[in-house]
């Protein structure tokens, strides 16, 4: 058997804390649906364990031991901040950390009923970590760069997914084309989450109450977090979002909005996916990655 397939139980993950820490392994262990790269398990009520799965390297757990710890204080939100570490044994050759859990329904399963509270917050929560990142901070790899070096995703997403499914393709195309003309980022390489969308947000009381899953973060462009004005927010709450937000000029929204139209074409391939049995699929995907699409369209 191959460390890829090593099968993840709630029994293994308590002999990994018995051998490495051995105070939390009495506490109640549940697997949390979903997660690819790597899988979660809550522990207890207030902790989790994040098991590195098919990821083929760590690091993404290593770069979030190394900088939740440092971003996790000034953020307005909570977030998952690492706890304890867990290295790699005879038992589990792969790492794994204890983190702290963000209590709440992620978005892909729940909704947003107050938009106005929900733009505000994630406006502020973005301004605050939107700082200019050292220059030992992680760069991005598939992430970051203007959309003009993107264009080749973008088609990638465009032409898998049904053009049925799509609608009106040259509306999504000019979109685009619009982001692509856009001037590039100028300023300083910026903190950012990397991955805003449904599944990687948490919702409470109708509004967004966590941000979750900083496997993709890197410093850059903030238009690659301000997508999510589209991706997560509900029709009408974009414009409320960038007068909180109140730092992004008329080219970084553009490059948003085209980013957002391509994380959209992302969820809504996805969904399809799911729909035909896909390994990775995730069928509740499509539809938010649908209305998300219509979202960017309108502009609203």
């Amino acid at each position: 058997m191959t460390d890829t397939e090593i099968e993840i139980t709630a029994d293994l993950v308590r002999d990994l804390l018995q051998e490495q820490h051995p105070d939390l392994a009495g506490l109640a262990i549940r697997e949390v649906a979903g997660g690819w790269g790597n899988q979660m398990w809550r522990l207890g009520d207030e902790l989790a364990v994040r098991m590195q799965r098919m990821d083929p390297t760590p690091e993404v757990q290593l770069k979030e031991r190394r900088w939740l710890p440092v971003l996790a204080p000034r953020l307005p939100l909570p977030v998952p901040t690492p706890v304890r570490f867990g290295e790699p044994s005879e038992r589990f050759p792969k790492h794994w950390t204890v983190m702290t859990w963000v209590p709440g329904e992620p978005l892909d399963h729940g909704s947003i009923s107050r938009g106005a509270h929900a733009a505000d917050t994630l406006a502020g929560f973005l301004r605050a970590l939107h700082v200019e990142a050292p220059a030992e901070a992680p760069a991005g790899s598939d992430f970051g760069a203007h959309p003009k070096r993107c264009t080749g995703g973008f088609e990638q997403f465009l032409q898998a997914i049904d053009p049925d499914a799509i609608g009106d393709v040259q509306a999504v195309r000019a979109v685009w084309a619009d982001a692509v003309a856009a001037p590039e980022w100028e300023g300083p390489p910026m903190w950012l989450h990397g991955d805003l969308h449904p599944a990687n947000v948490v919702v409470s009381d109708g509004t967004i109450s966590g941000v979750i899953d900083f496997g993709a973060l890197f410093a850059g462009d903030p238009a690659w977090d301000l997508g999510a004005a589209w991706v997560l927010l509900p029709a009408g709450a974009a414009a409320r979002f960038f007068d909180a937000y109140a730092q992004a000029d008329e080219a970084t929204i553009r490059r948003a909005r085209g980013l957002a139209a391509m994380k959209s074409l992302f969820l809504m391939l996805m969904g399809q996916n799911g729909d035909r049995g896909l390994p990775g699929g995730k069928p509740n995907w499509g539809p938010a990655g649908r209305a998300a699409l219509d979202r960017v369209l309108k502009g609203v």
